[in-house]
């Protein structure tokens, strides 16, 4: 179990590096990794893998997002004018899908990450800067709009910001406020959708075992000790970093990673 810490450690600062260098939470890389890690560990059975890894992942990111969020603040990467619908919306759809994610079949989560990784890898890969052209809708809308990307999100197990970016740039939204907002919405994401995996997988793991409902303890303790670090880190890399070019090349990764999981 030691080298399962210390790998889950290795883990947190990539993702944390991730969330505040993309505002992607991290998800991304810790949930296939735990996919791995979990049944070759003997810590869960097979028809729960993806569950706990989606789980313990938000659980992470509920660390990890509330570091890369203070950091983008203090640089004022924040549209806080925004936050009530966009925050609102994804507070609605996290606690939703994560009260009743455990109703989905393993291997379906599993598909259904492995395809919309791939289409978040091309997004990245493929995508161009925002036209500048086209209006952010009105708030309710816009809080619809939220509510729906959080819903795939917290069966995705990642922060948000691989959707949230994109869809902001949409609107014209300038990519560094747009990678603050996703900051700040994976940490709401992440909170209600934790409190979702935990009230629903509560009678299923004990707490003796390192369990919290479907989130794994232990892995949460040794991804945070190394993310919430590394997350400042990222956010000061945005200002010197060229962004579109690091989310092509973390596109790339995203499809291998894709394949992997629809084939295994």
């Amino acid at each position: 179990m030691l080298t399962f810490f210390l790998i889950c450690m290795m883990l947190g600062a990539l993702a944390g590096l991730l969330a505040g260098l993309l505002g992607i939470g991290g998800g991304l890389v810790i949930v296939p990794l735990l996919t791995l890690l979990l049944p070759l560990y003997h810590i869960v059975p097979a028809e729960h893998v993806m569950l706990v890894a989606v789980a313990t992942s938000l659980a992470t990111i509920v660390i990890t997002c509330a570091s890369s969020t203070r950091a983008h603040h203090r640089l004022h990467n924040i549209p806080w004018r925004l936050a009530p619908a966009v925050l609102t919306g994804a507070a609605a759809g996290a606690l939703l899908v994560g009260s009743f994610a455990y109703l989905v079949n393993g291997r379906v989560l599993q598909l259904f990450f492995g395809v919309a990784v791939a289409l978040i890898g091309l997004r990245m890969l493929f995508s161009q800067a925002a036209s500048g052209v086209r209006a952010l809708p009105a708030k309710p809308v816009l809080a619809v709009i939220s509510a729906m990307l959080a819903s795939i999100a917290s069966l995705l197990g990642i922060g948000g910001g691989a959707l949230y970016v994109p869809v902001l740039n949409f609107f014209s939204v300038n990519m560094r406020l747009a990678i603050g907002l996703a900051a700040v919405t994976g940490l709401v994401i992440a909170i209600f959708a934790v409190i979702g995996y935990v009230s629903s997988g509560w009678s299923y793991y004990s707490f003796v075992d390192g369990f919290v409902g479907f989130v794994y303890f232990p892995a949460v303790v040794a991804v945070v000790s190394t993310s919430m670090l590394a997350a400042p880190l990222g956010a000061k890399l945005t200002q010197k970093l060229p962004v579109l070019r690091i989310k092509r090349i973390f596109g790339l990764f995203l499809l291998v990673v894709s394949a992997k999981m629809i084939l295994s």
